[in-house]
């Protein structure tokens, strides 16, 4: 039996690579979609008011090890632009305590993360101010920053202890301390 032509009128699909060819996801450049120091996500500078469509493309969201921030399709690959990084925590809630607290944290896409080895709380320093800024890891190298509620409420369940020669405040979560600030003015 010989393969027919296909007739006038049928459609006819080309051989596509498969992704188990070693073919990646086509590049596309930049695509139009920012999002906001808090956290609003844009495309062509207009917000996307559908909470559905957000949380659906921050799961295909990815930070390179350059920084940079890209949605990942098997198909198409653009890169993004993140002012800060691309979810807010937005709610903590406290479980135990000491070594034994769990605290568990909820993004402004509801995702929810507690704090632990794989997903450490850091604070950055302003180097002018000395404002602090708090983050959590949520997953593979994205990030929340703490709203500022929800860091007074850690530094409310905070306790001192002494590291590196500096009294600090800190948090236990997940068998890991970690560190909000100094307690003492430096000399």
């Amino acid at each position: 039996m010989t393969a027919s032509k296909p007739s006038e009128g049928t459609l006819s699909l080309p051989n596509l690579p498969h992704r188990s060819q070693g073919i990646g996801p086509q590049q596309c450049g930049e695509f139009a979609i920012r999002i906001g120091r808090d956290g609003t996500w844009y495309y062509l500078n207009s917000p996307i008011g559908r909470k559905p469509l957000v949380k659906l493309f921050s799961t295909v969201l990815r930070r390179e090890s350059d920084g940079h921030y890209w949605l990942v399709t098997p198909y198409e690959r653009g890169r993004i632009e993140v002012e800060d990084v691309p979810f807010i925590a937005v709610e903590v809630t406290a479980e135990g305590t000491g070594p034994g607290r769990r605290l568990r944290f909820r993004t402004n896409l509801d995702d929810e993360v507690v704090a632990d080895k794989d997903h450490p709380i850091r604070v950055v320093q302003h180097p002018d101010t000395d404002e602090p800024t708090p983050y959590i890891m949520i997953r593979d190298g994205l990030e929340a920053r703490l709203t500022r509620p929800v860091f007074y409420e850690l530094v409310e369940l905070g306790e001192s202890r002494r590291q590196d020669g500096e009294e600090q405040l800190g948090v236990w979560s997940g068998g890991q301390f970690f560190l909000l600030g100094r307690t003492e003015a430096q000399a």
